[in-house]
């Protein structure tokens, strides 16, 4: 029986190449191992069909950011829905899935496990950095389901006027969508204090979808889909 050598180690002597190079091969997902795609370089062959699919390089890997339609229910921390079959079919940025992109993701500007919409996770250290550092200054965009009768200045009370905790809100852009639904545009007010605004003025919140960030729309995503952050786009 043949001994079984890391993977990393038949592919340098395959190719051939430099250990490194082989490493950076597999973790881009360029390897087949019986036509299967195998992203580790420690894994164990003997005599299995070992093969380099054509066009094949060593780039390094560039950090993703990974957009989610976030559904009801899930904890924002949750990241069991980044997996490769949950990849939205629409997903226009060309980028090849490898598993590495689902590693180290930073969980961005939460949503409450009973709200729904655009979600954030990232490996970018500048998409980090903005989305922490620069959060009071992003505008997002929360469509609220509501039921109850709105007290006569509610709207405006909304807009502005509100205190929460003993401090001033900031001013909000709210208006009527229909005759059960409200928009908000916000900026530096957290979606988990919007429940408390529809109550100061009479109204329930039933439900809650975020569907923009900053300069960014969740148009497309089905619930529980994801995509890449396409270059160029910002937030």
């Amino acid at each position: 029986m043949t001994e079984p050598i890391r993977l990393a180690k038949h592919v340098a002597a395959m190719v051939p190449c430099s250990r490194r190079e082989a490493e950076q091969y597999i973790e881009g997902g360029w390897v087949r191992v019986d036509g299967v795609v195998v992203e580790e370089p420690h894994f164990r062959v003997t005599d299995q069909k070992v093969e380099l699919d054509p066009g094949a390089n060593t780039a390094a890997l560039e950090p993703v950011t990974l957009l989610l339609h976030k559904p009801v229910g899930i904890a924002y921390e949750d990241q069991r829905l980044l997996v490769p079959a949950n990849r939205s079919k629409d997903d226009a940025s060309g980028i090849r899935t490898v598993k590495r992109h689902f590693a180290q993701l930073a969980s961005l500007v939460p949503l409450p496990s009973q709200a729904s919409g655009l979600a954030v996770y990232s490996q970018d250290r500048r998409i980090v950095r903005k989305l922490t550092e620069d959060a009071l200054h992003i505008e997002q965009e929360l469509v609220a389901e509501v039921s109850g009768q709105i007290a006569p200045d509610g709207l405006a009370l909304l807009c502005h006027g509100l205190a929460f905790e003993g401090r001033p809100l900031p001013p909000v852009k709210a208006s009527w969508q229909s005759e059960k639904r409200l928009r908000f545009a916000v900026k530096g007010i957290p979606p988990y204090v919007v429940p408390w605004m529809c109550e100061q003025v009479g109204l329930r919140l039933t439900s809650l979808k975020r569907i923009r960030l900053g300069r960014l729309p969740m148009a497309g995503l089905a619930p529980g889909q994801w995509r890449y952050l396409q270059p160029g786009e910002r937030f």
